[in-house]
């Protein structure tokens, strides 16, 4: 077993020691950077709205949930194999004469783009919205849908 004198420890510790310093540096250079925003609305972290995808062999389902919007405030429509949801969730009157201690809902207008996974019949999409959900029905377009095939015997 080696044995180390008192004073060659330091030599063994130095990197860690260093990298403390660089770390102790580079949290204090990030501090620095981000105080400027401390005014400035956090960037969202969710997706609005969210949705739920589903299919069977003949149609897409898309579910989104949509709480406190208007169906009138609501556009969508299907260009290529995009699906595209727009759509404005409003404010409260009172929001202006309020002070919060917490804001989670957004509002205001939001767009939502969905490339979907095969070829759908635009001129049959059907959209329902009830209690906050929109359910759009995207039938598949007849060259893609499943066929059965019979086997004849020669």
């Amino acid at each position: 077993m080696a044995l180390l004198r008192w004073s060659d420890q330091d030599e063994l510790f130095r990197p860690f020691v260093e990298m403390q310093r660089e770390m102790d540096r580079l949290r204090r250079e990030m501090d620095r950077l981000f105080s400027g925003f401390r005014g400035i609305r956090p960037l969202r972290v969710g997706v609005f709205p969210p949705l739920n995808v589903s299919e069977d062999k003949d149609n897409l389902y898309v579910r989104a949930e949509l709480p406190g919007i208007e169906p009138s405030d609501l556009d969508i429509s299907v260009e290529g194999d995009t699906l595209m949801l727009r759509g404005e969730r409003k404010g409260s009157e009172a929001a202006s004469n309020v002070s919060y201690h917490r804001r989670e809902r957004e509002f205001g207008r939001f767009r939502r783009s969905l490339t979907l996974p095969t070829r759908i019949d635009v001129n049959k999409v059907e959209a329902v919205f009830q209690n906050g959900i929109l359910k759009i029905i995207l039938p598949k377009a007849e060259e893609v849908r499943p066929k059965q095939i019979t086997v004849k015997t020669a």
